[in-house]
């Protein structure tokens, strides 16, 4: 292997040797304060909790699930919590409770069919569903087929002013549980990097979920190089003006059950010392009118709820108390992040990660703005390098794999070590992430996933690259592209876009002229164009390719 070309922050941050909890209720960096007011529920103003509360919910869960089920009676890190639940006040102590009592919390997603939980269950092992009032028949149905008693099905109720959690027969527990169980305060570096704190599955877009496994390290530092940065922002704007004093507002509206969502509703608000509103699930007229009464000051959504903001004749001066917003989860062009900036009136970067890497990799400081469609700097604490095919760096300017290194790096799959093998180099020292892309100027850009790329006649065609030059164009509202087999070539792949328009304003013939007339020839629909309702996405926006290509395999099946 040639000598290593490592790309390094501006800047390193020094990481406390803390666990998870000790760091967000007792770590004197921490912004919020015993009255802070952390979680608001959107319907309901009046239904909050502040983080001294927190702390005695999450410690009474603990004690509930210490107690009554089990959970890290045998040990820590062995014991998984499926938790299936739609945003509410309490969610993030439930979070925080499973991890006190020393087990890990598995995050499913309140989208899931009972089969997708079903197996999401059997894959963690887990003895215990917790669920939301509005998941409770999905938790039913996965509990029965995976053998679970429903005395070990717990429905978490706080809307409304509620504090309830009952188990599947109705018993009351959390009121009738007055004891606390505190969490183990860890200060030893090596069990901080091996104990598993929570599972987030990948999306799987390209093949079957997997479980990332994700350390109290791992949370930790990615959680406080976010503090710290933020601080530095603050430390910056006081410099000029010595009375600034932000608040740090945002609405929950993303899934919990995603790295964003659990990065950004869990844990980098209580470092921050701000409040999150939470929504039960995004709906577009509800979130502008939480974001009109709220006044979030900062925001990350991902690219598909931009196009939305940007296209609504509704959006008006909902945003006008933002600071910054980050957009995530899949590449934006530099079209819409130049609109999404003028919608929301503040800059509007991009921010470049997986759950692998617990959420960021790459984010840009709140008074900073770049529109060149850049994936923003790295974050402190973490290496990148770009190789190729044989793992050998490529030179500055060349297209690449990034590979990255840092403690917010997760260290595999859970039960899972062929595909922790695969997904680190041969020296098992850097996860390979499967993004192409490439640096210039200084400067990050992704091209695309490496699974995704189209090879039409021995050249890459990047669907990403289609699909923001698509969505420029005013009559599109959305659009996904993936390559379909040449009938005639056998292993060629031509691109085909799915597109949601109006068909009475614009036709297959004027979009496939559309990109002739702005992109090279191996890049052209030759695979055609198909109108549909709306694109398949996962919860966080992530194009489900799969399923159009399972699509477009069955309309081939059937000729």
């Amino acid at each position: 292997m040639s000598s290593c070309t490592i790309y390094n922050p501006v800047k390193d941050y020094t990481i406390p040797n803390t666990d998870l909890l000790s760091l967000v209720f007792d770590h004197p960096d921490v912004l919020a304060k015993d009255d802070t007011i952390l979680h608001v529920e959107g319907a309901d103003s009046s239904n909050s909790i502040t983080k001294s509360q927190c702390r005695e919910y999450t410690m009474r869960i603990a004690h509930i699930l210490r107690e009554k089920f089990a959970i890290g009676a045998q040990g820590p890190g062995i014991d998984t919590v499926c938790c299936i639940s739609t945003g509410q006040v309490l969610l993030p102590s439930l979070f925080y409770g499973v991890i006190a009592a020393g087990g890990v919390y598995s995050a499913a997603s309140s989208s899931f069919t009972a089969g997708e939980l079903a197996r999401q269950v059997k894959h963690g092992e887990s003895r215990l569903i917790v669920t939301s009032k509005d998941c409770i028949k999905v938790s039913f149905k996965a509990a029965a087929e995976c053998g679970i008693p429903l005395d070990r099905v717990l429905v978490l109720d706080s809307s409304r002013g509620q504090r309830s959690l009952r188990d599947g027969h109705g018993k009351e527990l959390l009121h009738e549980s007055t004891g606390q169980l505190a969490w183990e305060v860890i200060s030893d570096q090596q069990i901080l990097h091996d104990r598993a704190a929570c599972l987030i599955y990948s999306s799987g877009t390209t093949g079957e979920p997997k479980g990332v496994e994700i350390t109290h390290e791992n949370l930790v530092s990615a959680a406080v190089v976010n503090l710290y940065a933020y601080r530095d922002y603050i430390s910056r704007q006081k410099a000029q003006t010595p009375d600034f004093t932000p608040e740090y507002r945002t609405v929950a509206h993303l899934p919990a059950a995603h790295i964003a969502g659990c990065q950004g509703y869990f844990l980098q608000p209580v470092l921050c010392g701000g409040t999150v509103y939470w929504m039960s699930k995004f709906e577009p007229k509800s979130f502008l009118w939480n974001c009109a009464t709220y006044r979030p000051t900062f925001l990350f959504t991902v690219p598909p709820i931009y196009q939305l903001l940007v296209q609504s004749p509704l959006v008006n001066d909902q945003f006008k108390h933002m600071i910054h917003a980050v957009s995530g989860a899949a590449p934006m062009g530099p079209d819409l992040v130049v609109r999404a900036t003028k919608t929301l009136g503040c800059p509007v970067s991009q921010t470049w990660g997986l759950s692998e890497t617990t959420g960021s990799v790459t984010i840009s400081p709140w008074d900073e703005f770049e529109s060149d469609g850049s994936l923003s700097p790295l974050l402190p604490n973490i290496r990148l390098r770009i190789v190729d095919e044989a793992e050998n760096d490529v030179e500055d300017g060349q297209e690449g794999e990034f590979i990255v290194q840092g403690p917010m790096v997760t260290k595999g799959y859970w039960k899972n070590e062929e595909a922790t093998r695969a997904s680190f180099t041969a020296d098992g020292a850097w996860f390979k992430t499967g993004d192409l892309g490439l640096r210039r100027n200084g400067r990050i850009f992704i091209i695309d996933r490496k699974k995704e790329m189209i090879k039409y006649k021995g050249l890459q065609v990047a669907p990403a690259e289609l699909e923001g030059l698509l969505l420029s164009h005013s009559l599109i509202q959305d659009v996904a592209v993936i390559g379909v087999p040449d009938v005639n070539m056998a292993g060629n792949e031509l691109p085909r876009a799915y597109v949601v328009a109006n068909q009475s304003k614009i036709t297959e013939d004027a979009i496939k002229s559309f990109i002739k007339d702005n992109l090279a020839s191996h890049k052209q629909l030759r695979g055609g164009v198909i109108f549909v309702p709306e694109i398949p996405k996962s919860p966080t926006g992530k194009i489900l390719r799969k399923e159009l290509r399972a699509a477009a395999m069955g309309a081939k099946a059937k000729l």
